[in-house]
């Protein structure tokens, strides 16, 4: 086993090297390891200073996050990282940290029980555990606020950015940026500091003095609003807080109990499965490791509306040029006015400077005819929701395409393999489902069809990296993983306004569960007309006699699309804010009378129940059919791609946690009140619960 800690002489400074790749992460044996070098330096008469510094590409990213698993599993002891930090701070010889990369979490809380810190120029620190719905559990609350003062200090721990360089050196958080190479200027350092007294950061309170209690007060106020559901920046702000009112040992005991409180929480479990589900939905089962992807120099886009236009800044934004064709002058004009937009408004909010807007806007090439197509490695069709207009393209594809290269659909419910049928060549043809606006939306679902090759998953899945996104394999049926999942939903939030429940308390109901939007919004927010092209699209292949909402379908013939109408379940002013609106009311009461419905009182809990437990039938249906491989391919799907909450961790995660007893009780509860053919158990559900398993026990077995 390689050694994860070397302690090395540069004369008289000793070089304490940190090299457990790839991110120098904190597992067991780095503390130890850590530890042990420094008792030898001090030890050492000839040293007079030392240099802690990371090998490899990075300081210290963090802990091993896979151990706080272990802890909550009772696999492992609680956390100890603390002892060795003091014992850091308590050395007699200046010990300074040199930072490249990233110092984040127990990374910085390593870095600021040095005596003294010193960055590369590109170097970043932070405290981004709230993102795992935990805190810093190693002095973290207690010596940032030392250093960069209160309302830094929360700001960092609440929001969990980084932050760069020079702002770290401004704030007191970092002592000198080093020009040129860090090792030689860290030593050089450190002989400057050597032999004078030591400072040691849990001594410095001079920022914590003074300190109003509003200033907490507004931040707790900010977290509820910004971190809906959430426990842990709360968590953060109490343990701060502590640094200014106990003395610097009795604030570590309060945020250890905070830090343990919070890691034992169902919140911190999800978001810690939604940080490795977004790692594990790249790794393929029965996919051969070794095939080459094709490189993708060069791409092309049919379409230059909303999501085509989207498309094309996420190649531009990768560095590959791209064409993007249109069949008219006035909406090609049009969608390059909205890229160029999309742009502008990212260099006003000073995210983006106007030499790099010029530079991606320089990669995009408006035109009306196929002319450079034939060089294209990849192209995506991005056209409406038509399938024979998607044919003829793809047979147009057939005569333009240089063999080899990939044909994408952006297809978001069609049939892949009928699309693919177009061409003489589906080995090379796959959905990419890019989500809207496609130049925001981290999720990309990568569609397989039946021929689909190995060679165009793999490169389409890289690709999803290469351009920002987090991409999820999906099998080839009507809506998919996402939106075949949103059809139960969405069904449930329709009925639920039917039989009683108000617009508004569906809404609220499902945000204040979690989700970023109540589902009648989002039906307002992307056109219900577009729904409306579907239903109208499936209805001869529909069971006969079976419910289906009524109310969409008449909001819509009666031209109210929702958010860019003015009206749809709800009524929109000229800032697109909702307000209730009394004439869908109405329509609704109306329809319902008609069609025989009883309406009633509905409780939010039963609003909650219907529609997630939906989207949980539908998804182990979707994993028995092949179309989700795993539970955490769903769970990804619905975090970045339908506003899931990752605190509750995907909607299998959250059945998981409710217990599939408990979910199959209540979907055979529906089944008897709203009929076997929407309600009926899906076998997967119902062999787990009589296994005793859940859903990661499914994943378990795929992966092993």
């Amino acid at each position: 086993m390689a050694e994860l800690v070397r302690l090395t002489h540069h004369g008289d400074v000793a070089v304490i090297t940190i090299d457990n790749p790839p991110v120098n992460a904190l597992s067991p044996g780095v503390p130890e390891g850590i530890d042990s070098a420094l008792k030898q330096a001090v030890a050492d008469a000839s040293i007079r200073a030392v240099v802690v510094i990371g090998a490899g590409s990075t300081f210290i990213a963090g802990a091993d996050i896979r151990e706080f698993g272990k802890i909550v599993a009772g696999e492992r002891p609680k956390l100890t990282l603390l002892p060795y930090l003091l014992a850091i701070e308590d050395s007699p010889k200046p010990v300074v940290m040199a930072i490249h990369g990233q110092a984040l979490g127990g990374g910085l809380e390593v870095a600021m029980a040095g005596h003294y810190r010193v960055l590369a120029a590109k170097a970043q620190v932070g405290q981004p555990e709230v993102k795992l719905g935990i805190i810093p559990g190693a002095a973290g609350t207690q010596r940032l606020p030392r250093l960069a003062g209160v309302v830094k200090a929360l700001e960092m721990c609440t929001d969990g950015n980084p932050i760069k360089a020079q702002e770290a050196v401004s704030l007191g958080i970092a002592d000198k940026i080093i020009e040129g190479d860090l090792l030689e200027g860290a030593v050089a350092f450190a002989r400057e500091v050597a032999g004078k007294p030591v400072p040691k950061t849990r001594e410095r309170n001079e920022k914590l003095q003074g300190v109003a209690p509003a200033v907490f007060e507004t931040a707790r106020a900010q977290a509820r609003l910004k971190y809906r559901g959430l426990r842990a920046p709360q968590a953060a702000i109490d343990a701060i807080e502590a640094a200014t009112k106990m003395d610097f040992t009795a604030g570590c005991e309060e945020e250890a109990r905070l830090f343990n409180e919070v890691l034992f929480s169902s919140e911190a479990q999800a978001l810690i499965h939604s940080f490795f589900g977004e790692r594990a939905v790249g790794k393929i089962p029965g996919l051969p490791k070794d095939i080459k992807p094709i490189e993708i120099r060069r791409a092309a886009i049919i379409g230059a509306g909303t999501m085509g236009g989207g498309i094309a800044m996420n190649y531009a934004n990768a560095g590959i040029p791209v064409i993007v064709k249109e069949t008219a002058q006035e909406p090609l004009d049009r969608g390059m006015g909205l890229i160029r937009n999309n742009y502008a408004k990212t260099v006003a909010r000073g995210r983006l400077t106007q030499e790099a807007m010029d530079q991606r806007m320089a990669l995009i090439t408006p035109q009306l005819t196929y002319d450079g197509f034939e060089q294209a490695d990849i192209i995506t069709e991005a056209v409406f929701e038509k399938m024979e207009l998607k044919k003829q393209i793809f047979g147009e594809l057939e005569k333009i395409a240089k063999p080899g290269a990939i044909l994408a659909t952006n297809t978001s419910t069609l049939d892949i393999d009928e699309i693919a049928a177009a061409t003489s060549r589906p080995t090379m043809v796959v959905g990419t489902h890019f989500f809207s606006p496609a130049n925001v939306m981290k999720l990309l679902e990568v569609v397989r069809g039946k021929a689909t090759s190995p060679e165009v998953i793999t490169t389409a899945m890289g690709l999803g990296k290469k351009l920002g996104k987090v991409a999820v394999l999906a099998g080839n049926c009507h809506g998919f993983i996402g939106n075949r999942m949103l059809e139960p939903y969405f069904r449930e939030a329709q009925f639920l306004v039917e039989e009683g429940a108000s617009v508004e308390q569906v809404n609220q109901a499902m945000y204040d569960f979690g989700m970023a939007m109540g589902p009648l919004a989002v039906d307002d927010l992307a056109g219900l007309d577009i729904g409306w092209l579907i239903r109208k699209a499936r209805a001869p292949h529909m069971k006969p006699g079976l419910r289906v909402p009524l109310v969409a379908d008449k909001l819509c013939e009666q031209g109210r699309f929702g958010q860019k109408a003015g009206r749809g379940w709800s009524k929109y002013d000229e800032n697109r804010r909702p307000s209730p609106d009394p004439e869908t009311a109405a329509l609704i009461e109306s329809t319902a009378r008609a069609a025989g419905i009883e309406r009633r009182v509905i409780s939010n809990e039963e609003i909650v129940d219907r529609c997630v437990f939906g989207l949980i039938n539908e998804g182990a249906r979707i994993m028995e059919d092949g179309i989700a491989q795993r539970a955490v391919d769903i769970d990804i799907t619905y975090i970045y791609g339908y506003g899931f909450p990752a605190w509750r961790g995907g909607p299998m995660f959250y059945a998981d946690t409710v217990g599939l007893p408990k979910v199959l009780a209540r979907i055979e509860e529906f089944e008897k009140k709203h009929g076997a053919d929407l309600w009926t158990p899906a076998p997967l559900l119902e062999k787990l619960v009589a296994e005793g398993k859940k859903f990661k026990d499914f994943d378990k077995q795929k992966e092993g």
